[in-house]
């Protein structure tokens, strides 16, 4: 397999000795490339925003954030990662199936048993790769110095808004959409764009960082565009769901 097709995994348990014990069997596989660990579910958002891994295997039982509850926020990512439930409750099955994982493995994890599984993560990666082609790049129309473009959604890092314009914001520059904010809001929902401040529409998959400043607001972090956009307090707690940390 070369090297560009390794699955990079993130393992998300809150025992260490569990995470270094399953590290070291994936290590052993030679599908497996770049290995991060997190020891709850709010680092696991951070990375999973940050790194964007191929598989997600992950604990159910954890403090704070269930590894459940966790799964389900991940269906608002463009491309979730595919993931392996590890644990050592049985009763969790039926529940984690329904959550699309791709398999259920109980603790103590075997070697056999871990290769049957990312056997299962291998023809789901295979599968999602076959659709992609099809697949039609969504734009925004736009307009900069006076010449009008049509930008791909994914190139967007966040929209702020402008009287009853908004500025669109991309690593390349920021541009011009005649069309206010709300009405963006309304468009973009399901392409995982999220109104976090009655000035500010987020792509999600740009924020790498979540800070809290010293009067407890929350602030988004855009590293491709190296900004910062507030989050309202009205909107926190909506946000804080949609990432992964409530």
């Amino acid at each position: 397999m070369a090297s560009g097709d390794l699955w990079n995994v993130l393992i998300v348990d809150d025992e260490p000795p569990i995470r270094a014990e399953l590290r070291y069997l994936l290590q052993r596989d030679s599908r497996i490339g770049a290995i991060e660990e997190a020891g709850n579910g709010t680092e696991a958002i951070e990375k999973l925003l940050a790194g964007k891994p191929d598989v997600l295997f992950l604990d159910i039982q954890m403090p704070g954030t269930s590894g459940i509850k966790l799964a389900e926020t991940l269906k608002n990512l463009k491309t979730p990662p595919a993931v392996v439930f590890v644990t050592a409750f049985s009763e969790y099955a039926a529940e984690a199936f329904e959550l699309d994982a791709v398999d259920y493995v109980l603790k103590p994890v075997e070697e056999s048993r871990l290769a049957r599984a990312l056997d299962k993560v291998g023809a789901q990666l295979t599968a999602r790769r076959g659709t992609v082609p099809a697949e039609r790049v969504r734009r925004l129309a736009v307009e900069r110095a006076g010449h009008h473009a049509f930008i791909p959604l994914s190139d967007i890092c966040y929209i702020e808004a402008k009287a009853d314009y908004a500025s669109v914001v991309c690593p390349g520059g920021t541009y011009l959409a005649n069309e206010s904010i709300s009405s963006l809001e309304r468009r973009l929902a399901d392409d995982g764009f999220l109104r976090v401040h009655r000035s500010y529409l987020v792509n999600v998959d740009e924020v790498h960082d979540i800070e809290v400043t010293r009067g407890g607001l929350m602030e988004l972090r855009c590293t491709r565009v190296d900004a910062v956009v507030p989050v309202s307090r009205r909107r926190a707690a909506e946000v804080k769901r949609r990432l992964g940390l409530a």
